[in-house]
């Protein structure tokens, strides 16, 4: 790992996180011991049902864990904060709003309080144009695709200027060629914000394609992390060059041999 990717960012220390149910409690996570260096990409991945969503969300304070404690810039996380932005698979846009008054909700709520009219305008015309959507800024929702959607999801997030990216499957919805055009796109957009990300996915491609380490978890209930692997692919990153990196498969061999016979069982019983 490169030096600017050697300062602890987020510490997970010892978490688990166990629900209430009807059928009595349910144990999603256990013992979660991991560390993010500032600048680093990280990526879930495991069979559906392993927590990792769950992870993600206690990451961003969107849940208190049942143990452990979790740690961003050296503050416990007790919720919510602007450092930390989070994407989701479906882009959760207010569909009354323009992509500019989606995006502006956010930057108000962040910089409302110490900055202008006219610097805020300009925050958001700025990630707007990060993501390419400059054009498209008094469109509504339903005037644009789902690609374009998940590109102002994304702007949104990135106006905070936050320090944590958190994206849960941000392109699972989408076709696969606008899949792998925002995965490009996210990579130049990461190598110029700098953000720590950590991303959830079910694609093996797209966790070596994005990340500096693969996080695999183990099948639940009470699901843990089974093993990292360091993905070492220099960067920047471009797919087609990739594709010949005997480094590319090995790494894409190791994620699959994980998912799919050391914790296959899931897709045995299916």
């Amino acid at each position: 790992m490169s030096a600017s990717l050697t300062t602890k960012y987020i510490e997970i220390q010892g978490v688990a996180q166990t629900f209430r149910t009807r059928n009595g409690r349910f144990p999603a996570l256990r013992d979660i011991h991991l560390t993010v260096a500032k600048g680093e990409f990280v990526a879930l991945i495991g069979h559906s049902g392993c927590g990792k969503s769950t992870l993600l969300n206690l990451i961003a304070g969107l849940a208190t864990p049942t143990e452990g404690t979790l740690i961003c810039a050296n503050r416990e996380i007790a919720g919510p904060g602007p450092e930390r932005a989070v994407v989701f698979q479906n882009h959760s846009l207010l569909p009354w709003l323009t992509c500019f008054e989606n995006v502006h909700l956010a930057v108000e709520r962040v910089f409302g309080g110490r900055e202008n009219k006219a610097q805020l305008k300009a925050r958001t015309e700025a990630a707007l144009a990060l993501v390419g959507l400059a054009h498209a800024a008094q469109k509504r929702p339903g005037e644009i695709s789902g690609g374009m959607k998940q590109r102002v999801g994304i702007a949104r997030a990135l106006s905070m200027e936050p320090q944590v990216l958190l994206m849960d499957e941000p392109f699972g919805a989408l076709d696969a060629l606008t899949r792998a055009r925002l995965q490009d796109e996210l990579l130049e957009i990461v190598a110029r914000t700098h953000s720590t990300v950590v991303m959830v996915t079910h694609d093996v491609d797209e966790a070596v394609l994005l990340s500096d380490r693969i996080v695999m978890m183990t099948n639940g209930p009470a699901a843990t992390i089974g093993e990292v692997l360091t993905v070492d692919l220099p960067r920047p990153r471009k797919r087609v060059e990739l594709a010949e990196d005997p480094r590319y498969h090995q790494c894409r061999k190791a994620v699959i041999d994980f998912l799919y016979t050391r914790q296959g069982h899931v897709e045995k019983a299916a």
